[in-house]
């Protein structure tokens, strides 16, 4: 099963950005974790970051007929993002939504998504298990057969 793990703006600032927060993990070492999981759990993952929305929707619209599941960390984009939304309802590629932070114990803007409504499911709040849950429910879901 191919997974395309998206990271969004400012997300390859990890490591050096608040990581009190975020933690001191850079971005290619989450991604080198993420990557082993998948290996273990016989899933194809590739990885794409941008701070541009553009280029975001665009490799959504990309990922049509390719990728079974989407692992999408939107970042700030999260909280007022239609056109991403719009993208993730037309791909139809089933997606979970994940954070490093718990963005429900944020900020008040942060603690709403607009693209939640459109994905299979959301997890927050577990640094860079928040990745490695969310593959373990693409690899529990493709077990019982359900998309």
């Amino acid at each position: 099963m191919k997974v395309l793990v998206l990271h969004g703006p400012n997300l390859n600032l990890l490591g050096q950005r608040q990581p009190e927060l975020y933690g001191t993990k850079t971005l290619d070492q989450i991604n080198e974790e993420i990557e082993l999981l998948g290996s273990q759990l016989g899933l194809d993952v590739d990885f794409f970051q941008s701070n541009q929305e553009g280029m975001l929707i665009d490799r959504i619209h990309q990922a049509r007929g390719v990728y079974q599941w989407l692992v999408f960390n939107p970042a700030a984009f999260t909280h007022y993002s239609y056109a991403l939304r719009d993208a993730l309802q037309a791909a139809d590629i089933p997606t979970i939504e994940v954070h490093l932070s718990n963005i429900q114990a944020r900020e008040e803007f942060r603690s709403r998504s607009v693209l939640a409504p459109v994905c299979v499911g959301q997890v927050s709040g577990f640094g860079i298990t928040s990745y490695l849950l969310a593959l373990y429910a693409i690899f529990e879901r493709g077990r019982l057969g359900e998309a």
